[in-house]
């Protein structure tokens, strides 16, 4: 087994892989250390989806070269199908441990661990970003200005609904409200929108899916 390499650098709020090796921020704030304990623990403890989410697989096209960005990427699961299929993809997420799955697996993923409470998207650079069961409200307006003219926008996420004991979700914070999603990307040409009953191991859950184009 391949041992990756770790560089401590002086960058606030930020840790990056290139390739195999990952270089940490020391700076990091409080805040950030503890979400990412979290979620390390929640991929360590318990077992993650390796297929790529199907809304990913029907809108992602096959490419040469284009800019990705995968926002939240986890254990990689998107990020590697888009990889494989032509992009060049940019993957953030605040789990080393979920990005330790796979860094280093494919050469066209720089994966990028980040505090996403303080990611800035740079204007204009990405042909596609995904955004896969995750919400984080206060990057919807950089999400849009991420994309370059044309480029697509692939997002689904949790809808906040009721359990089915009628029972309402432990935490709104994290939860869509009906067509709140389609909503904030109306500036795009919207190709695709759903909101829809998924059932996973036996548990139903409510999604809102987005596939929209900027103009």
């Amino acid at each position: 087994m391949t041992e990756r390499s770790f560089q401590f650098i002086n960058l606030k709020h930020t840790l990056r892989f290139y390739g195999k090796s990952l270089q940490i921020g020391t700076e990091v704030g409080e805040t950030m250390r503890q979400d990412r304990l979290k979620w390390n623990e929640k991929y360590q403890s318990s077992s993650h989806p390796d297929e790529p989410a199907s809304i990913v697989r029907q809108f992602a096209r096959p490419t040469g070269g284009k800019r990705a960005l995968d926002i939240a990427a986890g254990n990689g699961r998107n990020a590697l199908f888009l990889a494989d299929i032509g992009f060049a993809v940019e993957a953030v997420d605040i789990s080393d441990k979920g990005l330790n799955l796979f860094a280093g697996k494919h050469p066209d993923i720089h994966a990028i661990c980040v505090d996403l409470d303080h990611f800035d998207i740079p204007a204009g650079r990405y042909d596609l970003i995904i955004n896969i069961k995750y919400l984080n409200r206060r990057l919807f307006p950089y999400i849009h200005e991420g994309l370059s003219p044309g480029g697509m926008l692939i997002f689904q996420t949790l809808l906040d609904a009721p359990d089915a004991n009628g029972d309402p979700p432990v935490c709104r914070d994290y939860l869509l409200r009906a067509n709140e999603l389609l909503h904030a990307f109306l500036p795009l040409n919207i190709v695709f929108y759903s909101e829809t009953e998924e059932k996973n191991n036996g548990e139903a859950s409510q999604l809102a899916s987005l596939v929209g184009l900027r103009k």
